[in-house]
């Protein structure tokens, strides 16, 4: 009997394992680019964990990469169903919304992750750059100055999204300011020069309004 039992945790574990590598490959696949392999390897782990939500939010955020919103959606909305706090489902759903031109649901969406998470800085930028993107633009500035005051990381970032909102409010002494901090912290990290890129060209176009965004 001891060695029946023994037999069935080898078994557990080495599904687990297996598990474990299946999900570190999706890793690396999406890493890639390879967002349809990243798929492949979430179908079989939803046909074998048919109630995993985050494995339903993961599938859903490939097919918004690839741009197929309404299969991101549809995976959303599953993830959300089988774990009804699942914040970064929430966020990521308010994300396709945005891709859709769908500010108002994604709002919403958004106000929905932080009440279920409000360490989630992702949504509190994500947020207020929708903010921004409506033209409420102090709404957008105090989710910005709210993530500076959680904590030091994506600072970078947060520094660039206010400093646009500044922008296009009319604060160009401030705009300036948070574009050069955004800058500053943003060369400290290889993995954000692309941003620090569009911060720089949304300074230039501040110092020359002759340039285009």
């Amino acid at each position: 009997m001891r060695w029946d039992q023994q037999e069935r945790q080898t078994g557990i574990q080495a599904a687990d394992q297996s598990d474990r590598q299946c999900r570190a490959l999706v890793l690396e696949r999406a890493n890639q680019g390879d967002y349809w392999g990243a798929i492949a390897l979430l179908d079989q782990l939803i046909a074998e964990y048919p109630n995993s939500a985050m494995d339903y939010n993961n599938r859903g955020l490939m097919y918004f990469r690839l741009g197929a919103y309404e299969a991101a959606d549809r995976d959303y909305g599953e993830a959300i169903a089988l774990d009804t706090r699942l914040d970064s489902a929430y966020n990521n759903r308010a994300n396709c919304a945005v891709a859709q031109g769908k500010l108002g649901e994604a709002i919403a969406d958004y106000q929905i992750a932080l009440d279920f998470n409000p360490g989630n800085l992702h949504a509190w930028i994500n947020q207020g750059v929708t903010y921004r993107d409506l033209g409420l633009y102090d709404l957008a500035i105090e989710n910005f100055d709210l993530v500076l005051v959680l904590g030091s990381r994506l600072k970078g970032r947060v520094y660039g999204e206010r400093g646009r909102a500044y922008h296009l409010r009319g604060d160009w002494n401030l705009a300036i300011a948070d574009y050069q901090r955004a800058i500053d912290h943003l060369s400290q990290s290889f993995s954000s020069r692309r941003y620090s890129k569009q911060v720089e060209r949304w300074r230039d176009q501040l110092l020359n309004p002759t340039l285009t965004a």
